[in-house]
């Protein structure tokens, strides 16, 4: 489904070796390796010397959107002299506790796409840097609907044809989250350069397509990390306020989740997102659109049973006795693709509890 890009650990291993050398070979320090004047040394204590310098100045007819402090130094807090030290110091609790990171390329069918941890707002100004580093123009950029397209460029391997590029960058399944899509297209370099563009839904060249959105996910891996908190575009800012799943009417008969998606991705996501939540599925019949599950509530990891409870196979049994069975339905409207939920048995009235859980479930867990 998917393919993650990882950076190289390469100088981490040359400097992790030579770290471990240093202590481990004898008379290194006879050589001037090791030592406080050596080349490797212990700098543990240096950030105490470290001088705190003012904050770099961009002139104000320069881009200054990739500048960003990465160590912030916070400010020290006195502590009163009777207070109490803790125990155990608490961990913080993340802020997504299901959160994706990195920069994956996605495929289902036709569709091809990439999917990073990042707003389109964030996104933007780095696609727009990423044709500017390959000396392509854009002839049309409409950032706040997230559409851009190249110019047209002619390939000296390819005398008789020019090709055009044209960018999508939509929102996510989820806040946070960026679509970036490519669409190809090529014509003859003999014919004039038509005024009016009619874009296929599927690229003139599935393999230039693949091309740029692998080197477009290759670039984006390598800084989305570090630039994700400055890069930001105002204008692209719009982008983000409509993401595709949204949970609705949460708690009430009404509740479901909608998804901004086609039918075809909808049904793929949701069964895979039932799957990755471990919920398991009895039956999934495309045709009907629903898929039915056997659910008992979200989990929680600290209702897990003790060592003796294990041994003695409690647990188990008692979240087998809990399991009920649900019908999750696909709708097919004009705008969404809505996911509800419909209890199966006699104790309907009962289950409204582990619907909503169950929607939720689905929704935390769609990439």
């Amino acid at each position: 489904m998917h393919r993650k890009y990882h950076h190289s650990l390469r100088l981490a291993s040359i400097a992790l070796f030579l770290s471990v050398s240093a202590c481990s070979i004898p008379g290194l320090d006879k050589i001037g390796l090791t030592g406080e004047d050596g080349l490797i040394r212990d700098r543990v204590g240096d950030y105490r010397e470290a001088p705190i310098l003012p904050q770099m100045e961009i002139p104000s007819d320069l881009d200054s959107y990739t500048i960003d402090q990465l160590y912030v130094i916070p400010q020290v807090v006195e502590v009163a002299a009777d207070a109490e030290p803790f125990d155990d110091v608490p961990m913080p609790k993340p802020i997504e506790t299901r959160r994706r990171e990195g920069v994956i390329i996605q495929n289902l069918g036709d569709s091809r796409w990439i999917l990073l941890d990042a707003t389109p707002a964030q996104v933007w100004p780095l696609v727009r840097d990423f044709w500017s580093r390959l000396n392509v123009v854009l002839d049309y950029e409409n950032p706040s609907s997230g559409i851009a397209e190249t110019a047209w460029v002619e390939v000296n391997s390819e005398p008789l044809l020019r090709h055009k590029y044209r960018i999508s960058i939509e929102p996510g399944l989820h806040s946070g989250y960026a679509e970036i899509y490519v669409i190809h297209m090529s014509d003859l370099r003999t014919d004039p350069i038509p005024l009016v563009l009619n874009w296929p839904e599927i690229s003139d060249s599935v393999d230039r397509e693949r091309q740029i959105l692998d080197a477009l996910s290759q670039y984006l891996a390598d800084r989305n990390d570090v630039y994700q908190a400055s890069s930001s575009s105002l204008l692209a800012g719009s982008i983000e306020s409509a993401r595709k799943a949204n949970l609705i009417d949460i708690g009430s008969e009404n509740e479901k989740l909608a998804l901004r998606i086609d039918y075809g991705r909808a049904w793929v996501q949701v069964r895979q997102s039932i799957e990755r939540a471990e919920i398991e599925i009895i039956d999934a019949n495309r045709d009907q659109s629903v898929i039915s599950v056997k659910f008992a509530g979200i989990k929680d990891d600290t209702d897990e049973p003790g060592f003796f409870g294990r041994l003695l196979g409690r647990g188990r049994g008692q979240d087998a006795a809990l399991l009920q069975e649900f019908a999750v339905r696909l709708l097919d409207t004009s705008d969404t693709i809505d996911v509800v939920i419909e209890t199966l048995g006699e104790e309907q009235s009962s289950q409204s509890r582990l619907t909503t859980e169950l929607l939720q479930e689905i929704n935390e867990n769609l990439i």
